[in-house]
């Protein structure tokens, strides 16, 4: 594939990463409603103001999703093994999200140009081989592309009960703290017990 914003090629064949344009927006479909949980949000949870989103249809939020990629609008990027799209990452500059942006619990920390990480999903075929990781390297280098002075991340930690068994956190679909790291992500903000803001700050010479 040309035009790759990263490729990693660990085995044959190598993985890809390209952000979702109109020419690719018939992969994120395809790829979204053959895993079930992406065709129903279609990845506007955090684009809308809760009520607007309940609001709307999943083929009202495909539609929304769709507009804002025709219009050439920042969404995200898909991470394919060859030809196949086996990853998503819903990354785009933070006033694009409405919802985050209204949040009381994860507010903007300064004014600097900043994109945000609010979604992964990956194929189960891709799970523990840290594709996800690959896959948020490759969204700060897109989003540090188009002149992001910081990426945040808003990851989770999982949960240990009672029985000291390790259960899924809330909102894992926001990743993990434990990608974030291995991303050059740092903690800056625990605004409660649950929920971390991660940055990657753009360094000097790092600007495109």
């Amino acid at each position: 594939m040309k035009g790759a914003i990263a490729s990693v090629r660990n085995e044959e064949p190598a993985f890809e990463f390209h952000p979702v344009t109109p020419d690719r927006w018939p992969d994120l479909v395809r790829f979204f409603e053959h895993h079930g949980n992406p065709n129903y949000c279609w990845c506007m949870r955090w684009r809308l103001p809760s009520a607007e989103f309940r609001r709307l249809k999943s083929a009202d939020r495909k539609r929304a999703l769709e507009g804002r990629v025709r219009a050439g609008r920042p969404i995200g990027i898909l991470g394919y093994l060859g030809e196949e799209p086996v990853g998503w990452c819903s990354v785009a500059p933070r006033e694009t999200y409405a919802l985050l942006e209204r949040s009381k619990t994860i507010k903007r920390i300064d004014n600097k140009t900043s994109w945000a990480v609010v979604c992964f999903f990956v194929a189960p075929r891709m799970r523990g081989q840290h594709f996800t990781v690959e896959l948020l390297r490759a969204a700060v280098e897109y989003a540090r592309s188009h002149g992001a002075q910081v990426i945040e991340g808003y990851p989770v930690e999982p949960r240990v009960d009672a029985g000291g068994n390790l259960q899924p956190a809330t909102y894992r679909y926001m990743g993990y703290v434990s990608t974030f790291r291995k991303a050059g992500f740092r903690e800056v903000v625990s605004p409660d017990k649950d929920r971390l803001i991660m940055r990657y700050i753009v360094g000097p010479g790092e600007e495109r």
